[in-house]
């Protein structure tokens, strides 16, 4: 919408000096109107004793509403912004555990700090801020507090995309406040995984030992069809996160995995215990109601995994330890990275070395071992 170039009107209230202006901005209901504001420009002193000396500081003020540059969408509150228009568009785009995520974490964390600023006057200083008051309020580690970032990092974009502000985003900048480190994560070693798969019940066992021997992700579990396996192999087409069903999480993750002769057994097994299918889900829920809908993985846990883990003694650590595990195993085995990589379908090899391949004390022994068989001639001088 084309601004009218406008000079403002200067005037002097007690001690300081103010400029009276028009601006656009948006509405609740998406109407767009002028109105009059009034902005404070400098204090009456030595200085700026008169409406000529302010002149200059009035102009470049307004230089910003007379270029052009501002658009009526950038006087939205952020907290409009993000619940018209930001969160419906990560709810058509993304995935719905992302939109999830997304949605907990501007509620939980962002909405009522932030909410209240319109979208053209959020500045870099505000997000950090933001995030200190977020991290000395909540005991959050790094990798959260990156996330948060991150989603407002997302919003701006999304802004900009529509033309509400321009410029640099705010959150370019922002760093991150010191906080607790991220918990080590655990992969499962793979005298580990046989025991559990021993001790456990059906359908349990079979799910683990699907988990544990294809490192597929707790959703794609849910969604493997009988359709999915033929010729000792499983094709990922689908995975369904609560009662969504959607394509896996990257185009790379759509993909084929070989199986081991003892997990196709199993699964051979496994369909004739449920009377031969050839389509539908591979593992079906337990409640009548669902209709040979996809299985609660919670729920197994819960009815059959968690007693069993009690009785031996035995430590769970959530499904995606599985994954973490095959990649650890594999790597032991002197698999090369970038076939770890294929298996576990990731689309980065750095991800797949630096979060799923864990240092195991066997391998720092070994190591450490070789550096002493070295430095043995010469123990005098090393030591």
């Amino acid at each position: 919408m084309p601004t009218r170039h406008q000079n403002g009107y200067v005037y002097r209230k007690k001690n300081r000096w103010y400029v009276r202006f028009y601006e656009y901005v948006m509405r609740q209901d998406g109407t767009v109107e002028r109105v009059q504001k009034a902005q404070r420009i400098a204090p009456v002193c030595h200085d700026y004793r008169t409406k000529r000396s302010v002149m200059p500081l009035v102009t470049e003020f307004l230089s910003t509403f007379n270029s052009n540059h501002l658009s009526p969408e950038g006087t939205q509150s952020l907290e409009s912004f993000v619940d018209q228009n930001y969160l419906p568009y990560v709810s058509r785009q993304k995935r719905p555990s992302t939109y999830r995520g997304y949605r907990n974490l501007w509620k939980c964390y962002l909405k009522t700090r932030c909410g209240h600023f319109r979208l053209r006057d959020f500045r870099t200083a505000d997000g950090e801020r933001l995030l200190a008051e977020i991290a000395k309020q909540h005991d959050l580690s790094r990798r959260s507090l990156v996330h948060i970032k991150n989603l407002m990092s997302g919003i701006f974009k999304h802004a900009k995309r529509l033309g509400a502000i321009n410029g640099v985003n705010p959150m370019q900048d922002v760093s991150i406040p010191k906080a607790r480190p991220c918990a080590e994560t655990y992969a499962y070693p793979l005298q580990d995984i046989l025991r559990l798969i021993s001790v456990l019940p059906e359908p349990a066992s079979t799910i683990v030992a699907t988990a544990a021997f294809t490192g597929l992700r707790k959703s794609e579990i849910r969604g493997l069809l009988w359709e999915n396996l033929r010729e000792d192999a499983l094709w990922v087409t689908q995975s369904v996160w609560e009662r969504f069903v959607s394509e896996p999480k990257t185009e790379r993750s759509k993909s084929v995995i070989p199986l081991i002769g003892p997990l196709a057994q199993r699964l051979e097994k496994h369909r004739q215990a449920r009377g031969g299918p050839t389509s539908g889900f591979i593992f079906v829920s337990a409640c009548k109601e669902s209709q040979l809908g996809p299985v609660n993985l919670n729920s197994v846990f819960k009815r059959q995994i968690k007693p069993k883990l009690k009785e031996a003694k035995f430590e769970w650590h959530g499904w995606h330890a599985f994954r973490r595990g095959l990649a650890t195993n594999l790597y032991q085995l002197g698999v090369p990275d970038k076939t770890i990589q294929a298996i576990l379908r990731h689309s980065n090899l750095s991800t797949t070395m630096n979060s799923y391949v864990k240092s195991v004390p066997a391998d720092a022994v070994a190591a450490m071992r070789s550096l002493e068989r070295i430095c043995t001639p010469y123990a005098p001088q090393v030591m």
